[in-house]
């Protein structure tokens, strides 16, 4: 049983909100989250489009109930398969516009203050 997820995000995506970025992260974070949620969508289109074709159309397993119940999972299988990179779309779209990212500078260490001359 997968239970719920808190991975450390860097964007934020919600219909409502959009992207939101998370202070202090990297142009390399943003892009590795913005690529897992833009696999998550994909994803998603790509179930919704398969569950078009109904083979039992008026049959026993049709009601708009469990096509919300469907449309539900497919929803949340999306955003574990993106998640985990079980399909690996995400790493590729990640590396392939990592190469268009200014090169990180490391952080340089807060200088050392000179001795003021009541401390000596």
């Amino acid at each position: 049983m997968i239970g719920p997820s808190s991975p450390s995000t860097s964007l934020i995506f919600s219909p409502e909100k959009g992207m939101e970025r998370t202070p202090g992260a990297t142009a390399r974070e943003e892009l590795a989250q913005a690529a897992k949620q833009f696999e998550a969508i994909f994803v998603r289109q790509m179930l919704a489009e398969a569950r078009k074709t109904h083979f039992d159309q008026d049959g026993i397993f049709s009601s708009g109930a469990l096509d919300t119940f469907r449309q539900m999972q497919d929803e949340r299988f999306a955003e574990i398969a993106a998640q985990t990179g079980a399909l690996g779309l995400a790493s590729v779209i990640e590396a392939q516009l990592a190469r268009h990212l200014p090169p990180e500078v490391p952080a340089e260490p807060a200088a050392e203050s000179p001795a003021t001359s009541g401390d000596r």
